[in-house]
C-alpha cells in the first residue's frame, strides 16, 4: 500500500497542468498515464491557439515542455494503467496490476478518444487507410488524394493540414455548411485543394489487397451513391470520454461525461475531474490547462477540510 497526498490519472494538458500546479503547492502528485504524456495534444502537428507562441507549437513539443515542468516541481509520471478505482474513507484506492496504490484525494484527467463512423469496412482498415490523425499519417500520401469526414475545427484543421502533401482533399460533411470557426472555414474554403462535398455522408469503406481503396458517399437530400476513390479517410467526426474507468465511482452523464460542480468536484469526495473527459468541457488544450489549475486548488481546499483529513 503506498499512501501519496494526490493523485492523477491521464497526462494530457489537464493532467500535465495539475501535476504542475500540485507539484508547487507542495502535493508531490504521482501521475499515472497508460500511453505517453500529452494525450490527444501529442498527436497534434501543431498548435496555433495556444497562449505564449505565436507562431504555434507542434503538440509533442508543448506535451514534452508540460512534462519537464511538472517533474522539474517534484511531480512523478509513471508509465502505468489504473485498472480500478475503490473510494475510501477518506480517499481513493487505484488498483495498478498487482500493485494497490491509495491517495487521499484523485484527479481524473483521462479526456476522450475520437469517436469512429460506425460504417462497414472502418474498423476493417484500421491503420490501412481508416484514420483518426492526419498529422500521423497525412505525410504517407503524398501527392495522392485524400477525404476527411467531418465539419468542426478539428475536421477542418486536419484538412488544412493535408492539403500540404495530398493532390486534393475532400472534405465530407453531412450539412451544407461547416461548423467549423469562421476563420478556419475561410481559409479551407479559399484553398485550391480542399473540395468541399456538401450534405454527404460515408456509408462503406472499401479496399482490395488488404488497403482501403475507395468510399462509398451518400447524398443525403437526394438520395444517390457514388464511389470517391481515395487510398485515405482521415474521420474527424467527435469525440467519446475515456471514463470507464470512473463507471460506478462517480457520476456520468448521459453521454458518459464526467459530472462536477463548479469547482470539478465530482459526485466522490476527495475526487475531480478535469479536461475533456468531464461534461461541458470545451475540447481546446488551453480550457484543459485551465481545468488542471483550478482543479487543484479545489483539492487544496478538500485536504484542508475535515473531510479530506
Amino acid at each position: 500500500m503506498v499512501e501519496h497526498e494526490l493523485a492523477i490519472v491521464g497526462a494530457g494538458p489537464a493532467g500535465l497542468t495539475a501535476a504542475i500546479y500540485a507539484g508547487r503547492a507542495g502535493l508531490a502528485p504521482i501521475v499515472l498515464e497508460r500511453q505517453l504524456p500529452g494525450g490527444q495534444m501529442g498527436l497534434t502537428y501543431l498548435i496555433d491557439n495556444y497562449p505564449a507562441f505565436p507562431e504555434g507549437i507542434p503538440g509533442v513539443e508543448l506535451a514534452e515542455l508540460m512534462r519537464r515542468q511538472a517533474e522539474r516541481w517534484g511531480a512523478q509520471l509513471r508509465l502505468a494503467e489504473v485498472e480500478s478505482i475503490s473510494l475510501t474513507a477518506p480517499g481513493v484506492a487505484l488498483q495498478l496490476g498487482d500493485e494497490l496504490l491509495r491517495a487521499r484525494s484523485l484527479i481524473i484527467a483521462t479526456g476522450a478518444r475520437w469517436r469512429p463512423l460506425g460504417v462497414p469496412g472502418e474498423r476493417e482498415f484500421i491503420s490501412r487507410g481508416v484514420s483518426y490523425c492526419a498529422t500521423c499519417d497525412g505525410p504517407l500520401y503524398r501527392g495522392q488524394p485524400v477525404a476527411v469526414v467531418g465539419g468542426s475545427d478539428h475536421a477542418v484543421e486536419e484538412a488544412l493540414f493535408l492539403a500540404r502533401y495530398a493532390e486534393c482533399v475532400y472534405l465530407i460533411h453531412r450539412r451544407d455548411q461547416l461548423r467549423a470557426t469562421k476563420a478556419l472555414q475561410q481559409e479551407a474554403l479559399t484553398n485550391d485543394k480542399i473540395h468541399p462535398l456538401w450534405n454527404s455522408v460515408v456509408t462503406e469503406i472499401l479496399g482490395a489487397d488488404g488497403v482501403v481503396r475507395a468510399l462509398t458517399v451518400k447524398q443525403v437530400v437526394t438520395g444517390k451513391t457514388s464511389t470517391l476513390e481515395v487510398p485515405v479517410v482521415f474521420v474527424c467526426v467527435g469525440t467519446d470520454p475515456v471514463s470507464e474507468l470512473a463507471a460506478g465511482a462517480v457520476e456520468l452523464d448521459e453521454q458518459g461525461f464526467i459530472t462536477t460542480d463548479a469547482d470539478l468536484q465530482t459526485s466522490a469526495p476527495g475526487v475531480f475531474a478535469a479536461g475533456d473527459v468531464r461534461s461541458g468541457a470545451w475540447p481546446q488544450v488551453v480550457t484543459a490547462a485551465a481545468d488542471g489549475a483550478l482543479a487543484v486548488r479545489s483539492v487544496e481546499r478538500y485536504l484542508r477540510s475535515p473531510g479530506g483529513k
